[in-house]
């Protein structure tokens, strides 16, 4: 079977890795697989993806990584091969619309070409039920769920069993780009409530990009205006052994986010032993399961209570521990990745 991909861009983050480990989940079931891209990042410089206009046709099955409209969807639509798009999500135009206006056309583009796909794809994969519904709303016939393959090899840290504890001040850690529709902001309104009637030491570690975007230059103010400049840490991008000891380091992992596909730091938190509080919007609860704390609303008072409840009980701190190291092993490539092999084999024919 010869089945490759094509992206509008090879970067770091939740598609780039679920991108090359689809190449190398086909590759290790015998198939052969490239991925054509129309961008690639300089630290995917190396991962050998060829550029979009060196395809020359032969394969069996194309699959489309789907997040952003791009010119790329054009070049698989006008393709006559076996198309399988694999969506994953596309950021409602109410968080872009005042922040990022070029991103705000992408998603317009996206969801267009997205209908325009359907009719050209034999199936549409969603990671989630939540990006599935999509599909099928977007006029698609034959789905599938399979979630993004994620190698927790990467992570060169071990997971961790206990918090580390003692007398250290407590810490909240969220990862994610710095972005409207994951609600950064929540998060610091949540620790302000900490600090105010839990523990005045709590600290709270925001990893990801874009500090110098507009999002993350308010976010910066709105830090400062609160008077949470020593509390509060924006690390920007990271590495992964930098990630890995952010976990490490982390009390309870705080989601307030209003919009997420799949949410991969739900899983790598999981994987790390952190416990979770998590606002329950969109493919979270899915995500999440029953390996945390869910809540219905996101008001800082009550995020806070339940961040500190996790922090300072230790039975239930244990009982998340536990849930979150049973449910990572469902999402491990070794039953995700043979799985999505199936849902494009069955394509194939």
């Amino acid at each position: 079977m010869i089945v490759h991909q094509f992206t509008p861009i090879l970067e770091p983050g939740a598609v780039g890795a679920h991108t090359l480990a689809i190449r190398d989940v086909l590759r290790a079931a015998g198939h052969t697989s490239e991925i054509f891209a129309a961008d690639v990042r300089p630290a995917y410089a190396g991962a050998g993806a060829r550029p979009v206009k060196a395809y020359r046709g032969g394969a069996d099955a194309l699959v489309y990584q789907m997040a952003i409209g791009s010119p790329v969807a054009d070049v698989v639509l006008a393709r006559t091969e076996p198309l399988i798009v694999n969506h994953h999500n596309l950021t409602p135009l109410r968080y872009l619309r005042d922040w990022q206006p070029v991103a705000a056309h992408g998603v317009v583009w996206g969801r267009a070409q997205l209908r325009e796909l359907a009719g050209r794809a034999a199936l549409g994969i969603g990671d989630s039920t939540y990006n599935e519904n999509d599909l099928i709303e977007a006029g698609y016939t034959r789905t599938a769920v399979v979630p993004i393959l994620i190698d927790f090899s990467r992570i060169n840290v071990a997971p961790r069993e206990t918090r580390p504890g003692g007398t250290a001040p407590p810490t909240l850690l969220f990862v994610g780009r710095l972005a409207p529709n994951k609600a950064q902001h929540d998060i610091v309104k949540a620790l302000a409530a900490y600090r105010q009637f839990h523990d005045p030491r709590a600290r709270l570690v925001l990893v990801g990009g874009g500090l110098d975007e507009p999002y993350g230059e308010a976010l910066q103010r709105f830090v400062h205006a609160l008077d949470l400049d020593d509390a509060v840490t924006l690390t920007g991008p990271v590495s992964d052994a930098q990630l890995a000891e952010h976990y490490a380091a982390a009390d309870v992992f705080v989601v307030c986010s209003e919009h997420e596909g799949f949410c991969v730091p739900l899983l790598e938190a999981m994987h790390h032993g952190v416990p979770i509080v998590a606002y329950a919007s969109t493919a979270v609860p899915e995500t999440l399961g029953d390996a945390g704390v869910l809540l219905d609303t996101k008001e800082p008072c009550l995020v806070a209570a339940a961040a500190a409840r996790v922090v300072e009980d230790d039975a239930l701190r244990a009982r998340l521990i536990a849930r979150g190291a049973e449910r990572v092993q469902t999402f491990d490539i070794a039953r995700t990745g043979p799985e999505l092999v199936r849902a494009i084999a069955e394509v194939v024919g």
